[in-house]
């Protein structure tokens, strides 16, 4: 399995990365789409301070979302005294549609749903998508101006 994760590296996504590890447990499931202006992260974690327990960070064009939860009951009755508990940390990297500034990242926290939204950067005209023509030749790349790769040299005879 690590040989897998060696060879794939940077190019398994993250959930599927997270269950050839075994690390599904700390993974904080979130729903991600797109709007017209931006793109939008949102998460289930209902019971938690979000100036408390939730942390939300940008490194390049990753947002790094990490949630603690901590949950504890008591029960008291005439046989006994009981405690439950449940906690842990969750965390979900997405990566962000391009560059963004860190002051336009927007979340929110209403019922139990945090919400993340970051906006879809400006397309400037070189950063569009264009197509790269393939010309035919026997030149070698880089070498000449021409589509046959002649460099404007003697040729050597061929075999």
């Amino acid at each position: 399995m690590a040989n897998i994760m060696r060879w794939g590296g940077a190019d398994i996504t993250e959930p599927f990365r997270r269950f050839l590890e075994g690390d599904m447990a700390s993974w904080l499931r979130v729903e991600e789409y797109r709007d017209a202006a931006a793109m939008v992260v949102k998460a289930e974690v209902p019971g938690v301070d979000p100036d408390k327990d939730v942390d939300i960070e940008s490194a390049g064009n990753d947002l790094r979302i990490q949630v603690r939860h901590e949950e504890r009951s008591e029960h008291k009755d005439k046989e006994g005294f009981r405690t439950e508990f449940r906690y842990g940390t969750f965390s979900r990297t997405v990566t962000m549609p391009g560059p963004v500034r860190e002051s336009d990242i927007r979340a929110t926290y209403d019922d139990g749903i945090l919400e993340v939204r970051i906006p879809m950067p400006e397309q400037t005209p070189g950063t569009a998508s264009r197509k790269i023509p393939v010309s035919r030749g026997t030149g070698t790349v880089g070498q000449g101006t021409g589509s046959t790769g002649s460099t404007g040299g003697t040729a050597a005879p061929a075999a």
